[in-house]
């Protein structure tokens, strides 16, 4: 006996069900592609404690990284109040209660989840290395409080060390190289490619108690003690970099004045970096407690000093020459100044820190020729104090030394260094650059990097878009002949 027409209508709507089912599931399976999930991110803190001044930086990173070294940019940069920390010799426990600030926004920043993984480190520059050579249980008293303190946060402390010339100077070349996408580019096809030879740029750095000069020269770096080496984004890099402890902008202030001190007749002395009508009473012993200063203290260090300004910047040059030791090189041409080696600068440079902020002030980081940078300095040496006042308010603490410190980065770079008029305009004085802080910090970060483990990116399966909207609609229909054989079962069978 035949099916009837309702038993016939009950068997299509299965065998529909049955097929469009099946072909939802071929979509889904066959036509499915795995796709990468977003990494998670990664964070790292490198705190800077600097000679005048303590900054904390927190870096960012996804967690499945390049050729080994993570793509770091910036989350959070952070100015501890207060001076350096080699300043509380006589309270070490301030000198870790300062960070707490800084410390606190970087842990709101970080997830807290990820705080015990995330590393910091804290690295102390040419203030600390001083202080270490004048008093080393007062730098060791320093290191303890601020390592307490950190240690006690929950993030997971490396620890608290001094950095070594060599290494400011090279990951502030690091640094300036990865901002400037010299060490790695991300390319149109979705690659990473390395950089073209000879596209890499030199790094100048002063702070407050040193000066760096960090390049790739152009010719074999003879002097081993002065290169540094490193890999990064699968490439060797090998560089020349010197830090001349003493140089930076305020141990050099300092000695200037301490020269001019002792050759000075009488508690008057004449400065010829400061302003004409500018006059001032100092006391004499803190111009001696840094072991850069080796000029014979005074008998009496207890007095005060009455320091008047002259405004002479032939003067003033004429003092600074006296801080290098040109002729120790004999005429060398591989010499830079104090018997240094180095090779001819090559290629362009960044100047930043200290650099910076001298020039800044005095208007020169358009990329000015060399003889409007020079005439600018000596104009500015020139103006009555009364007249600098009053042009530039707010600015008095470090107002009366933008003559010393700028003629004083001329003669470095120029008599020091082996800069030329043809050479100048490859030199762009820089505070960041692609939003970043330009310094060591963030090249330690890359380096640090290296050896924090990679994360494969999580994997998904995914179709295209008209492959989903067809499987999406043969599962309606699927569904709809279910439905339709179960209400013809349960109401036009049963009839």
């Amino acid at each position: 006996m035949g099916l009837t027409q309702k038993e016939r209508v009950f068997t299509v709507l299965l065998g529909f069900a049955a097929v469009s089912g099946l072909v939802t599931l071929i979509l889904i399976l066959v036509e499915a592609t795995n796709v990468l999930l977003p990494a998670d991110t990664k964070f790292g803190i490198v705190v800077d404690a600097g000679s005048s001044h303590t900054s904390l930086f927190v870096y960012q990173w996804p967690a499945d990284k390049e050729n080994d070294t993570g793509v770091v940019s910036q989350a959070l940069a952070c100015q501890v109040e207060g001076p350096g920390i080699s300043s509380y010799t006589s309270d070490p426990e301030q000198a870790g209660e300062s960070l707490q600030g800084c410390l606190e926004e970087a842990l709101a920043l970080i997830p807290e989840a990820q705080h015990q993984e995330t590393p910091m480190f804290l690295g102390a520059t040419a203030g600390m290395r001083l202080l270490s050579q004048k008093n080393s249980s007062q730098a060791e008293d320093i290191f303890a409080a601020v390592s307490r303190v950190l240690g006690q946060s929950p993030l997971d402390f490396w620890g608290a060390e001094l950095l070594g010339g060599q290494d400011e100077g090279a990951f502030g070349w690091i640094t300036i190289n990865y901002i400037l996408g010299k060490l790695v580019k991300y390319s149109f096809s979705g690659e990473w490619i390395p950089p073209l030879d000879g596209t890499l740029v030199g790094a100048l750095d002063m702070g407050g108690a040193s000066t760096q000069i960090t390049f790739v020269p152009g010719v074999p770096i003879l002097d081993k003690s002065t290169q540094a080496t490193f890999r990064l984004y699968g490439s060797d890099h090998s560089v020349y970099t010197h830090s001349y402890l003493c140089f930076g902008r305020d141990q050099v202030l300092s000695r200037l004045l301490a020269g001019l001190v002792q050759s000075s007749q009488g508690p008057l002395v004449r400065h010829p970096c400061y302003h004409s009508s500018y006059r001032d009473t100092l006391p004499l012993a803190p111009l001696y407690e840094s072991p850069c200063v080796r000029a014979a203290a005074p008998a009496d260090l207890a007095k005060n000093i009455t320091v008047e300004g002259t405004g002479n910047p032939g003067a003033c040059v004429a003092a600074i020459r006296g801080l290098f030791n040109f002729s120790s090189c004999g005429g060398r041409g591989d010499c830079a100044f104090n018997g240094v080696y180095q090779p001819p600068v090559r290629g362009q440079f960044y100047a930043f820190s200290n650099y910076y902020h001298t020039f800044h002030f005095l208007n020169l980081t358009s990329g000015q020729p060399l003889a409007t940078v020079n005439a600018t300095i000596w104009d500015f040496c020139q103006r009555p104090w009364k007249l600098v006042e009053a042009s530039s308010p707010g600015q008095d603490r470090w107002l009366r030394d933008y003559c010393a410190s700028g003629l004083y980065i001329l003669t470095l770079l120029l008599e020091g260094y082996g800069f030329r008029e043809e050479t100048w305009p490859g030199i762009k004085f820089r505070e960041q650059a692609s939003g970043m802080d330009i310094g060591w910090t963030l090249g330690y970060m890359l380096n640090l990097t290296n050896m924090t483990p990679a994360e494969a990116p999580a994997q998904w399966r995914a179709q295209s878009y008209g492959v989903w909207a067809a499987g999406l609609v043969f599962m309606v229909l699927t569904l709809a002949a279910i439905l339709g054989a179960a209400a013809l079962q349960l109401f036009w069978l049963q009839d």
